[in-house]
């Protein structure tokens, strides 16, 4: 008589389901399999989910009568059967145990003779890309994601999937919505996919159960990033069930994901994300495509990484590398160079290399050798290598130096106003050529001040003179340049030991000298007085005072400078922080007298004083009235006149670097300011500012708001440096491009400096100021 069939609809007894699947254990495994087909038998089909009543109408809206249909993993569930015998007829079954396979087709040879079962793992697919219409998967992905063996069974089927779809095709995936299953089935399903939910109702005499759930993903021909849709209320799943609160949380996680990426371009990427296509194929250089994302910190490597990859412009020169790294450290990440998109592109031409990989380092690899970092990012950055001939050569490593052979920390400081501070002596890698002849040591030192919010930039750098040293001279050249990291020869401990010796001799007795100009905008600086020569000499032959304000103070270099050098300057530094004053006086032998003069105020308030005439009443004698915005007006309700300056120099960094703007802080480029500038500026009067910005469209943003004001505008562009230094007169009876060359010479003789190559050096920067058309 033989074994009894069960109905195609019969499922077994509770008791009887529980002995079965406890034969299976592991999920995973094909002798598990095959053992419990084996004793399942050839005719007595498992629905492990909904089955064909409930599932029919979802999906055959999904299915065309010509669409080739694969179905992974398909056990032996009748669904392929119920497909066919609705007009379906290219199907392609799978299924890794042969005990199953050879049962199914016994089963169907006569019937449904059209349909293929194969014996397969449906985690190496052995079919061609792009081969079916529809993947339908009924249980496989959850059978395959066994919480205990982690997703890498689930993560190579369904690389498969997407592989041997067609574009259009559908992902048709039936699954119980677990929250690790969703955990990777929608992250793989994230970029270029269509994806809706559909909740399948449950049959109507059954009690109440797991919900089973059709994810259906549509592959797209793009990367794009779409919103998941679902055709329920997702309301109507029970919340209380640990099914419902796992979906919903998977979903709510996955929807703000999507959201982030969808608002904007500055979305930060994992190296997964990218390799599922989240902006294009990455084995191919995309000109103009630049990607931020994280890298490491899954165990496959030591640290973690925030990198951002730029392939170069169409119009890029040609290029030395196909591919490089360019380590950013800590203190420049906040650059305007390294942390805006203008100023990274600037980096990638810099570097001639089609593809640049950017690291910016953080605190967390403040301790960690150049070398640790760079062997634990090789194998990372290979996965982002484009493809090319030559794929065996190593990717060099770039970085950013600041030249320093060697630093020792004279002072740290934390202010109220300017944050964390360092006073720090250096010897420089590099001397610049022009500054060997007027060096009698090979090792010059150097006084620094550093603002943290600022470290890139030097705030403020003097030359230290040792009792028992002679004078030496240097400036700190390469600090932005570009340097690639090899492996070298260490010095010799005895060279090394004499130049640290240098810097701890000096530590114990040392002195500025004040007469050298250690920052090349400093100098430049002083060149532009040129444009007011005239002037200047009418004042120093006749004994006259030229009122000179220079807003910030620094380590007061300038001032002193012009106080040592400049007898004719009645000089006022104008500074919001009394803590860098101290430093000044401290560190770095800034002292005041009756020349030179230190006010501890905001620079913008204390020239908008000056058109209240405040300073003059003071000096008057007069009582004042202080009003609501620290301007005085006089009791007697009189009107004075504003107080006139002949040269203001404002030399101030910005707090917040990242904007593009790093010198003077924003507040200094208004056309309020601007304006108050021209007030208290006499008709003979020179404007200097120091701009330090590496976007273009910023400079011109700040000329053409001092065009508005002043009528002649000049400018000084330092040559292998960000700062450019302009220059605004009142009259046009100034020195010209044509002459400037012979008032540069005269303007050596104000200079009361027994160096002459220290004034020629003045001379020779005078001579590359340009008048702005």
């Amino acid at each position: 008589m033989g074994k009894k069939k069960k109905s195609e609809n019969q499922n077994p007894k509770p008791k009887e389901k529980e002995e079965l699947l406890s034969t299976l254990e592991d999920f995973t495994k094909k002798e598990n399999w095959d053992k419990f087909f084996t004793l399942r038998g050839s005719d007595d089909s498992f629905e492990w989910y909904a089955e064909w009543p409930q599932l029919r109408p979802s999906l055959l809206p999904l299915l065309s009568s010509n669409s080739h249909i694969l179905v992974p993993g398909c056990g032996n569930s009748r669904l392929s059967e119920h497909l066919y015998d609705a007009g379906f007829h290219d199907i392609t079954n799978l299924d890794f145990s042969k005990v199953v396979i050879s049962d199914m087709l016994r089963r169907n040879v006569r019937d449904r003779p059209l349909m293929r079962w194969r014996v397969m793992d449906i985690t190496s697919i052995q079919f061609a890309d792009r081969t079916f219409d529809v993947v339908l998967d009924k249980g496989g992905l959850d059978a395959l994601m066994e919480p205990e063996f982690g997703s890498k069974l689930g993560d190579q089927y369904l690389s498969e999937v997407k592989r041997v779809l067609k574009t259009g095709g559908n992902f048709v995936c039936l699954t119980l919505a677990e929250s690790h299953v969703l955990g990777l089935l929608f992250p793989k399903f994230r970029f270029g996919w269509e994806m809706t939910i559909h909740c399948i109702p449950q049959k109507p005499s059954s009690k109440p159960s797991l919900n089973t759930f059709m994810v259906v993903a549509v592959k797209g021909d793009s990367s794009a990033v779409d919103p998941i849709r679902l055709s329920f209320d997702d309301s109507s799943i029970d919340c209380n069930s640990e099914q419902g609160r796992g979906f919903r949380s998977a979903l709510q996680t996955e929807k703000e994901i999507r959201n982030n990426y969808l608002a904007g371009s500055d979305t930060i990427y994992s190296l997964e994300d990218l390799k599922l296509g989240a902006k294009g194929d990455l084995m191919e250089l995309s000109p103009g495509r630049r990607v931020q994302l994280t890298l490491g910190g899954d165990g496959g490597s030591l640290f973690r990484y925030r990198a951002v990859v730029l392939d170069a412009q169409p119009e890029s020169p040609n290029f030395s590398y196909h591919c490089a790294v360019f380590l950013v450290p800590k203190t420049r990440v906040h650059e305007w160079l390294f942390s805006s998109e203008e100023g990274q592109w600037m980096v990638v031409e810099s570097a001639k290399t089609a593809r640049l990989i950017m690291i910016m380092l953080d605190s967390s690899h403040a301790d960690i050798r150049m070398e640790e970092i760079q062997k634990d990012l090789s194998p990372l950055v290979k996965m982002l290598e484009p493809a090319k001939h030559d794929s065996g050569a190593l990717i060099p490593f770039m970085t950013a130096g600041d030249g320093i052979k060697h630093r020792k920390i004279v002072h740290q400081v934390t202010s109220e106003f300017t944050g964390p501070m360092i006073v720090e002596d250096v010897i420089y890698e590099n001397i610049e050529e022009h500054l060997v002849a007027i060096s009698p040591s090979k090792e010059p030192v150097f006084r620094r001040l550093t603002f943290q919010r600022t470290e890139g930039l030097v705030q403020s750098e003097a030359l230290l003179i040792s009792k028992r040293s002679e004078t030496h001279a240097d400036e700190s050249g390469g600090i932005e340049s570009i340097t690639t990291v090899k492996s070298k020869k260490k010095e010799k401990q005895k060279a090394k030991q004499s130049e640290q010796s240098i810097i701890n001799e000096l530590s114990d007795s040392v002195k500025v000298d004040h007469t050298f100009v250690a920052s090349s905008y400093h100098t430049g600086i002083v060149a532009g007085f040129t444009l007011i020569l005239s002037y200047l000499e009418s004042m120093a032959s006749s004994g006259g005072k030229v009122e000179t304000v220079v807003i910030g103070l620094g380590a007061g270099l300038l001032p002193m400078f012009l106080h040592s050098c400049m007898h004719f300057l009645q000089v006022e530094a104008v500074e919001l922080d009394p803590v860098v004053l101290r430093l000044a006086k401290e560190y770095f032998d800034f002292s005041e007298d009756d020349r030179l003069k230190v006010h501890l105020a905001d620079g913008i308030l204390f020239l908008k004083n000056l058109t209240n005439s405040s300073l003059q009443k003071i000096a008057n004698g007069e009582s004042e009235e202080t009003i609501g915005d620290g301007s005085f007006v006089a009791s007697s309700g009189s009107h004075l006149p504003i107080r006139k300056l002949d040269i203001i120099v404002v030399d101030v960094d910005s707090s917040d670097s990242s904007s593009g703007l790093s010198c003077p802080a924003a507040d200094f480029v208004e056309d309020s300011f601007f304006a108050t500038v021209k007030d208290v500026l006499s008709e003979q009067g020179l404007f200097i500012i120091n701009l330090v910005s590496r976007s273009p469209s910023i400079k011109e943003m700040v000329i053409s708001r001092m065009r508005t004001v002043f009528s002649h505008l000049y400018s000084l562009q330092l040559e292998e440096d960000v700062n450019e230094v302009l220059f605004a007169v009142h009259s046009n009876m100034t020195v010209t491009e044509q002459n400037i060359s012979e008032a540069a010479t005269q303007l050596q003789k104000l200079l009361k400096l027994e160096n002459p190559e220290r004034r020629q050096s003045i001379a020779n920067m005078a001579t590359k100021i340009r008048c702005l058309k």
